[in-house]
């Protein structure tokens, strides 16, 4: 049975969407299941921008000689303190039974940015993607 995966900023967020959406799911570890539905969260900044000793060692200490610092392209890493909850959420994210994704992070550019980062790092298609519930 094909499964809605709600993703939310904090833990407190996805167990208040289970209420109101009166989902009686099974606590597991670093989400939510029921028959229906996976709640999980990114209990905030899952993904960070990697600092400039990962383009060149040289970079590690900033001098005048070597700013500004631009990358052609920008790299990205999991945080190390939340590095269990990233791969809890990609796993529900790679998910075959997860038909649809609901994005219930805080509005904003930051909530937005904060699955855009978890999306991008993992590689995940945007199946059936939506904004709101429906």
């Amino acid at each position: 049975m094909p499964k809605k995966l709600l993703i939310t900023e904090k833990p407190s967020v996805a167990r208040e969407f289970a209420k109101v959406l009166n989902i009686n799911g099974e606590n597991r570890n670093g989400y939510l299941e029921s028959n229906e539905w996976v709640i999980t969260w990114c209990v905030g900044h899952l993904v960070t921008m990697s600092y400039p000793e990962k383009y060149d060692e040289n970079l590690k200490f900033w001098r005048l000689d070597t700013l500004p610092f631009l990358p052609k392209e920008y790299k990205y890493e999991t945080i190390p303190s939340t590095e269990r909850q990233f791969n809890i959420v990609k796993n529900l994210l790679l998910r075959e039974d997860v038909d649809t994704i609901y994005v219930s992070t805080d509005s904003g550019r930051e909530g937005e940015y904060i699955y855009r980062l978890v999306e991008q790092e993992t590689g995940v298609s945007r199946k059936n993607e939506k904004k709101s519930l429906d």
